[in-house]
């Protein structure tokens, strides 16, 4: 082989390494930037909420702690990563969050799928919420409903329900969900429209939450 053949060849090859390296950086780079922002957007939304949503994130929890000391119980939806929310929610009163402390009455009306495919084939899907409410809501116990959007059919049923049997209501929600104000006795409106972010302070509001009705029952 020639030596200027060699030369090129070697030269090509260069050149498709430093485009591989270069391409790997770019990738790298671009990676690290969505990370970092979905970090940066968090801690943002995480101070707005807090000059902005605090005082009904109190009031909402004086509703349900008032409800639990008359022994009323906590039904809980929501759709899809807000689904999760609800048995997450429900979970951590029937349980415990930190404190060891007596078991609280509270459904996630997500979980039982026999009564979702049930409700939903026979009434419609819009009425997978509503249907439970009717069955298990009482005069004085809390409806917890989560929606990002302020929107889902089947949440804005429940809550309609809810207020027929007088349930107290207390709504998470978005940006594009502060109509759900109307609707109940106090709304967490997380000041986003990005559900992610919406999600992640309901996550927060509910385990402060949780904190609170420890700490309260804990009390002597």
């Amino acid at each position: 082989m020639s030596a200027p053949l060699l030369f090129s060849l070697s030269y090509n090859r260069f050149l498709g390494y430093a485009d591989a390296v270069a391409r790997t950086v770019h990738i790298m780079k671009r990676n690290k930037d969505i990370i970092e922002g979905a970090f940066e957007r968090h801690i943002q939304i995480v101070d707005e909420s807090m000059r902005h949503i605090l005082p009904d994130v109190e009031q909402g929890a004086s509703m349900l702690l008032a409800a639990l000391r008359r022994g009323k119980k906590v039904l809980v939806c929501g759709n899809g990563g807000s689904a999760a929310d609800s048995q997450h929610f429900a979970t951590e009163l029937v349980g415990r969050y930190k404190s060891e402390r007596r078991a609280y009455s509270a459904i996630a009306l997500t979980s039982d799928t026999s009564a979702l495919t049930c409700i939903g084939n026979d009434y419609g899907f819009e009425n997978i919420f509503k249907r439970q409410v009717e069955a298990h809501g009482k005069a004085g116990d809390v409806l917890v409903a989560f929606s990002t959007s302020g929107s889902s059919k089947n949440i804005l049923s429940a809550i309609a329900q809810a207020g027929k049997q007088k349930m107290r209501i207390l709504a998470l929600t978005g940006a594009k969900g502060a109509a759900l104000r109307r609707k109940a006795d106090v709304a967490i409106v997380v000041p986003s429209s990005e559900t992610a972010r919406i999600q992640e302070i309901h996550e927060l509001v509910y385990h402060a939450w949780c904190e609170f009705i420890d700490t309260e029952f804990a009390k002597p």
